[in-house]
């Protein structure tokens, strides 16, 4: 099933993830990136997520060094995958990708926000040019929108395709990122360039090793029906307890534009996951991608865990196919499955595609 978008009248918006998407955009891991001393285990790890997406949407393949993804993904449909040639500091395309708003005649446009490496933490200036490069391959089409003086990733924001925004003020007012501006003059922006009526500000829930400094979709997502899926903490010998159990209290006081509480539904935090080091790294289920009428959900290798994080997500999105990708060599490096994907609508895919 593939929900219809709820548009109350709203010119320009940033749809919901669970509306109709064409592709999805993932950046194939190089030797050049931090992937480089796990490619085989990243690779593998890569081709499950293209197959998933393959099973409900085009997958769009870039990189500096294909070869190796054109036959790893060779059991693909020639038609559901194409691969576009461009330079990458790394793989999160969820960040650096484009912004895609429809505005009310059913038109694309094609924001491309500022990505500085999380704060200036990384590396980015290829990334930073990402989206350039795939409109100029032909990859993806629609108005262009330069907003590279202004900062703003993916996995920072979060839209219920109505108007609302929900996002963190630890990342979205970092001193790294947008320091000149303040809360209202970041709310502005995001009217202006993504069409938003209101954003929804979250004051808690730093995820321990998080690079992202707390970006939404680590921590609570919309769900269809007025819904806020989030990651939850029961446990107060964990260190997210406080963190966590602060974030559902301002959760549990947001509203919905007609003024009523949000449906809450909880998703567990999975067991601690450390690197080499000992550093723990920030596993979280709510790093979901809404496609095309299924969940394509991360999972860790943690059976009772991962089952009850598919099954609270079957609550949330009912009637949606659940397709666990295991993403331990993702968290590896901080991250997980939605910030590998960037969801792209038919209206920013050429017409040949």
């Amino acid at each position: 099933m593939t929900t219809k978008p709820e548009n109350s009248g709203i010119s320009t918006r940033l749809p919901a993830e669970w509306e109709t998407q064409k592709a999805v955009l993932i950046a194939w891991p190089h030797e050049r990136t931090d992937w480089a001393g796990m490619l085989p285990e990243v690779h593998a790890c890569y081709s499950a997520l293209a197959r998933a997406i393959a099973s409900r949407a085009h997958v769009i393949v870039a990189g500096p060094d294909l070869d190796g993804a054109r036959e790893a993904l060779a059991d693909i449909p020639d038609e559901r995958k194409h691969f576009v040639h461009i330079d990458t500091n790394d793989t999160w395309t969820r960040d650096y990708g484009a912004i895609t708003t429809i505005d009310g005649a059913g038109n694309a446009t094609l924001h491309d926000f500022c990505f500085n490496g999380w704060g200036l933490k990384f590396a980015s200036c290829l990334d930073n040019m990402a989206t350039r490069g795939l409109i100029a391959s032909g990859a993806i089409s629609g108005t262009y929108d330069n907003r590279l003086g202004f900062v703003l990733e993916g996995g920072s924001i979060d839209s219920d395709g109505r108007g609302t925004i929900l996002t963190t003020s630890a990342c979205l007012l970092s001193a790294n990122r947008n320091g000149d501006l303040n809360r209202a003059q970041i709310e502005d922006e995001l009217k202006r360039s993504l069409g938003a009526r209101r954003v929804l500000w979250l004051d808690y829930g730093a995820l321990a090793g998080d690079d992202t400094d707390s970006h939404v979709d680590t921590l609570a997502r919309f769900a269809p029906g007025d819904t806020i899926i989030y990651t939850a903490c029961d446990d107060p010998a964990d260190e997210h307890f406080y963190q966590l159990q602060a974030m559902k209290m301002q959760i549990q006081e947001l509203r919905t534009c007609d003024g009523q509480p949000y449906n809450l539904i909880e998703l567990p935090l999975p067991d601690a996951i450390y690197d080499e080091d000992g550093e723990r790294l920030p596993a979280t289920y709510a790093n979901f991608l809404p496609l095309n009428g299924a969940i394509l959900m991360p999972v860790y290798g943690q059976p009772q865990k991962d089952r009850l994080a598919c099954d609270t997500m079957r609550v949330a999105f009912d009637g949606y196919e659940i397709i666990p990708v295991d993403c331990r060599a993702l968290i590896r490096q901080h991250g997980s499955l939605h910030c590998a994907t960037m969801q792209l609508p038919s209206q920013a895919i050429p017409s040949n595609e």
